[in-house]
C-alpha cells in the first residue's frame, strides 16, 4: 500500500482498531485525526485532502445525498473527489448524550430544550444531523438554531458561557465531564440513539475497486480481530492515550460491536438511513432516484454487502 494513502478518522475510542492495524499489521497510511468530526472530513474529501475516511453514517449519507442533488440541479459533472460508502466499521448503534452546562439549572431534561440554541461541531456533522432526529422524535415543528463550535471542548465551553444551550456527543466521550472538577464541566439531560449502525468507511471514487482499497480493508479487519482478542490491551490504549477513564473504557467495550468483515454496506442500511433523514428534514425535497433502488445503490455505495 502506498504511504500516500490519506485516511481521516475521529481520535476517539472507536479508532482503537485502526491504531492496532497500523501498529501490528503494517497498515501503511497517513492517519489524519479530525477532532471536529465527520463534517470536517466531508470538507477534506471534497477538497481532495483525504482518500478514505471513517465517520458517522448519518454524516456520510446526508453529504452524498446533498452533493448529488446539487449535481442534478446544476448539471455539475461528478468529481474525482466525490466519495461512496465502501465499508461498515461498527455494527452497533451510537448513543448520543444530550448535555448542557454544569450550572445551567433551568435546563434539567429534554423538554426544556425546545426552541433552544444547539451547539454542533460543523454544519453537516453527526452532531448537526442528529438534531433533526431529536426534533422528529420529540414531535417539534421547528429545527434548532445551530451554532458551529468546531470541537468537543468548544461545545463544552459554549454551554457554560451561554453561547449555546445544549449539544449532543457520544456518551462515553461525554461521561468523564459530568463532574465539576473537569475543564468546562457538563450535565447530562438526556440521550438519543442513532436509528442506524454508527460508523462507516468511505472512499473517493477513483479508489474503488483498486488493490490499495482492498489492502486497506484487509488491514482494518486484522486490527478489529486483534482488538477483540486483546481487550485488556485495548482498554489500556483507550485509557492511556485517549481521553477516557479505565472504567469507562471497560464499560464501552461491553457495548460496541465492530464488523467482522468491514467490506461493504447493506442496501437496507442506506435506504433506512435516507428515509429517516428525509423524515427528519435533513434531506429535503424529492429524492433523485425516485424509488429506483438500483440508482440509489449506484450513487451511495462503492461496495455492496449482501443482506442477512
Amino acid at each position: 500500500m502506498s504511504p500516500s494513502l490519506r485516511v481521516g478518522y475521529v481520535p476517539e475510542h472507536f479508532s482503537t482498531p485502526l491504531y492496532f492495524a497500523q501498529s501490528y499489521f503494517s497498515l501503511s497510511a497517513d492517519l489524519i485525526p479530525f477532532s471536529s468530526g465527520t463534517g470536517h472530513m466531508v470538507t477534506a474529501l471534497r477538497a481532495g485532502e483525504l482518500d478514505i475516511a471513517i465517520g458517522l453514517t448519518e454524516g456520510w449519507i446526508a453529504a452524498i445525498a446533498k452533493e448529488f442533488s446539487a449535481h442534478q440541479a446544476t448539471a455539475k459533472t461528478p468529481s474525482d473527489n466525490d466519495f461512496k460508502v465502501v465499508g461498515t466499521f461498527v455494527e452497533t448503534h451510537l448513543c448520543w448524550a444530550i448535555s448542557t452546562g454544569y450550572g445551567r439549572d433551568r435546563i434539567t431534561n429534554v423538554q426544556d430544550l425546545k426552541g433552544k440554541r444547539l451547539g454542533v461541531s460543523r454544519v453537516g456533522s453527526g452532531s448537526y444531523v442528529m438534531s433533526y432526529v431529536l426534533k422528529d422524535r420529540e414531535g417539534w415543528d421547528q429545527p434548532f438554531e445551530c451554532v458551529p463550535l468546531q470541537t468537543f471542548e468548544g461545545l463544552r465551553k459554549g454551554v457554560n458561557d451561554g453561547t449555546v444551550d445544549f449539544f449532543m456527543w457520544e456518551y462515553f466521550t461525554s461521561k468523564r465531564y459530568y463532574s465539576s472538577d473537569t475543564l468546562h464541566p457538563i450535565k447530562k439531560v438526556g440521550e438519543i440513539y442513532t436509528p442506524w449502525s454508527s460508523w462507516k468507511i468511505v472512499a473517493r471514487t477513483p479508489l474503488i475497486d483498486t488493490p490499495a482499497l482492498d489492502l486497506f480493508l484487509d488491514k482494518v479487519n486484522a486490527g478489529i480481530k486483534y482488538f477483540e482478542e486483546h481487550q485488556e490491551k485495548a482498554v489500556q490504549y483507550v485509557s492511556t492515550n485517549l481521553d477516557y477513564e479505565e472504567e469507562d473504557a471497560k464499560e464501552w467495550m461491553k457495548t460496541v460491536r465492530f464488523a467482522r468483515d468491514v467490506r461493504g454496506v447493506k442496501k437496507s442500511v442506506i435506504k433506512d438511513t435516507v428515509e429517516m433523514l428525509q423524515k427528519a428534514g435533513v434531506i429535503e425535497g424529492e429524492v433523485w432516484w425516485k424509488g429506483d433502488e438500483s440508482t440509489m445503490v449506484e450513487k451511495f455505495v462503492g461496495i455492496l454487502r449482501e443482506e442477512d
